[in-house]
């Protein structure tokens, strides 16, 4: 019996030693309880989830990356097929599916060249054609906003839009496509300084306000929008002259033709085909000497003598830059297309200095910072006001 009892207490010892070397690990610490497992099971996944993070931001900025040095190869590699000046910080190109978007001003494609045609942005707007023929105007960032409700739209102006409905009638809508004038003439023009032209259906032009009231009635020939508070008419005879807004014939028509209003003065042509200027009253302040002209703008008007050669002359009529260019375009932002003797094309400022060189086979004139100009490879590229191309 004792045996027995002996054999039976050696068991219960030797039963209890792993319990008790437990408890003595756990008193060292290198046992885990089930509240330190937990929370090393917490600590752990705290810790993979971080780490898992950081890896995915990670792959994203390496994703970024490549996708920009990927959009700036293609951009360096782009052909524009065709591109306008930029407008509202959008330029409209034409790839070589002949399909429309719009690109920004680093050259970035920021609406898809979907459209079979498209026009520039006016007053955060842009009027657009799909493949069927369906016109709507979309936002800059290429949402239909105003669905196809019409044959034709123009762009926006003064907070209107002249659309053209199934029967070739002209009418006009408001930013949220509702038409506020009716379709019932035979044609328009846009909204300039509160009124807008319209054609009757005798052919006749006149205005109405924004409301569709005719203030001034259809009895011209033709008749273009305000400027300046002068409207550029032609009358039954074929020959132009300007009105106010009431109305009233303030320079007589008796030119050959002319342009509308801008610095104050306007360009004329006189009955021997030369070039001149007018002031608001209707006198000349530059004869009607020049083989061509055009309007003035930023206080110089571009003329072209018997040479054909361009030059520029103040307000005053006095030649300001002479006439040494084989072909020039009109100052945007300071700066004025020139092209030379060779036919490059560069950029001079207001005193007549070339600040970037003839270099370039066209170029276009100064939008919002940025200039359009093709390369003798006949490749469009954008360049800033330092004549750095920006791509």
């Amino acid at each position: 019996m004792k045996t027995i009892i002996k054999v039976m207490f050696a068991a219960f010892v030797l039963s209890m030693v792993p319990t008790m070397y437990a408890a003595a690990q756990v008193e060292q610490g290198t046992i885990e309880t089930p509240a330190q497992r937990r929370a090393r099971l917490e600590r752990e996944a705290a810790a993979k989830k971080k780490k898992q993070q950081q890896e995915a931001a990670a792959k994203k900025k390496r994703e970024e990356e490549a996708r920009k040095k990927r959009e700036a190869e293609e951009i360096r590699n782009k052909k524009w097929k065709w591109q306008t000046n930029y407008s509202e910080g959008l330029a409209c190109v034409q790839d070589n599916n002949e399909k429309y978007g719009y690109i920004n001003n680093t050259g970035r494609v920021v609406i898809p060249c979907k459209w079979k045609n498209a026009g520039d942005f006016h007053e955060g707007l842009a009027v657009v054609e799909d493949d069927n023929g369906k016109w709507s105007f979309i936002d800059k960032a290429g949402k239909v906003v105003i669905p196809s409700k019409c044959r034709w739209p123009g762009s926006f102006q003064e907070g209107l839009a002249v659309v053209k409905d199934d029967n070739e009638r002209c009418g006009f809508i408001d930013r949220t496509g509702k038409m506020v004038i009716p379709c019932k003439w035979k044609g328009a023009g846009w909204f300039c300084e509160g009124l807008a032209s319209v054609t009757d259906n005798n052919g006749k032009e006149g205005f109405i306000d924004k409301t569709g009231k005719v203030v001034i009635p259809c009895k011209w020939k033709w008749a273009g929008g305000f400027s300046e508070g002068l409207a550029l008419v032609e009358d039954d005879n074929g020959k132009w002259g300007y009105i106010d807004k009431t109305g009233k014939v303030v320079i007589p028509c008796k030119c050959k033709y002319a342009n509308k209003f801008s610095d104050g003065l306007a360009m004329v042509i006189d009955t021997n085909e030369k070039y001149g200027f007018i002031d608001k009253t209707g006198q000349l302040v530059s004869p009607c000497k020049w083989r061509y002209a055009w309007n003035s703008r930023e206080g110089l008007a571009m003329v072209m003598d018997d040479n054909k050669m361009y030059g520029f002359i103040d307000k005053t009529g006095q030649l300001v830059i002479p006439c040494k260019w084989k072909g020039a375009n009109l100052f945007h932002e300071g700066l004025a297309v020139v092209r030379d003797d060779k036919g490059k094309c560069g950029f001079i400022d207001k005193t007549g200095k070339v600040v970037i060189p003839c270099k370039w086979k066209d170029a276009h004139s100064f939008c919002e910072g940025l200039a359009r100009v093709e390369d003798d490879n006949g490749v469009l590229h954008t360049i800033d006001k330092t004549g750095r191309v920006v791509e």
